[in-house]
């Protein structure tokens, strides 16, 4: 009988080894393979088929023939895009802080991640009464968040599916849970160019949101103000947008 315990667990072994000689080499470039072998405490054949797979990938490479390794250029390649996240961030904050400035609500930006709307970034309004306390690292439901429909309209088919393939949980009356409905709704959010939630992650609460796009136009990142409904009536919603979109457009740089 095959031994599946050992299955699951032999691949996160080999990560957990490749990646500590990520560390190593990251400490004490030109490292040898007898010297990593000895660190990690493994077979030197077992460090030579960890650095191969490393190098296949360009995340280390060999100084001379038969000579030490250093970390690869593919590395630089990983942080670039972490850069760019980091970048979209700091831009977005200072989007955020106009935004709020002349909506006087709070107003945050989400990106795709995992399934879910993630807050990156946000400013808070200063009015007396203002919606439950967000947070950077909030996860937001794609189905049921003017952000979240944003971002799942402007998403790759597969994860459109994904979304609407799965049971979608009614956090209010409002909330669209059928899937033709959520479709239909995402056709709508291409055409407007902007997404609203209407009590349907809380009641009492609205939300508008408009994309924000990199320099290719693709969407990154969606923009929007949360406010109670008697601040944010749908008759609110245009005026909202146009003030959305152009702190999105600052993010952009366009």
């Amino acid at each position: 009988m095959p031994d599946h315990a050992a299955e699951r667990v032999s691949p996160v072994q080999s990560v957990d080894r490749a990646a500590r000689i990520l560390e190593l080499l990251r400490a004490e470039s030109g490292l040898t393979i007898s010297e990593i072998a000895r660190r990690l405490n493994v077979h030197r054949s077992t460090a030579f088929r960890l650095l191969a797979t490393l190098e296949d990938h360009d995340l280390v490479e060999q100084e001379q023939a038969r000579g030490g390794f250093r970390l690869g250029f593919g590395l630089l390649r990983m942080a670039g895009a972490v850069t760019g996240r980091i970048d979209l961030a700091r831009d977005a904050q200072q989007g955020c802080d106009a935004a709020a400035r002349e909506l006087n609500e709070t107003v945050n930006a989400a990106i795709l991640d995992a399934g879910a709307a993630m807050t990156i970034t946000q400013t808070e309004g200063k009015r007396m009464i203002g919606v439950a306390q967000q947070y950077v690292g909030q996860r937001g439901p794609l189905h049921a968040t003017s952000t979240g429909k944003v971002l799942l309209a402007h998403a790759d088919p597969a994860e459109q599916r994904r979304a609407t393939g799965s049971p979608m949980t009614a956090f209010t009356a409002s909330t669209l849970v059928e899937p033709q409905a959520l479709e239909a709704e995402l056709e709508k959010v291409l055409q407007r160019g902007w997404a609203s939630a209407v009590a349907e992650w809380e009641e009492g609460i609205n939300a508008v949101a408009v994309p924000i796009k990199d320099a290719m136009g693709g969407v990154v990142a969606a923009l929007s103000v949360t406010a109670p409904a008697f601040r944010l009536p749908e008759s609110r919603f245009d005026e909202c947008v146009e003030i959305l979109r152009e702190a999105a457009s600052f993010i952009s740089g366009t």
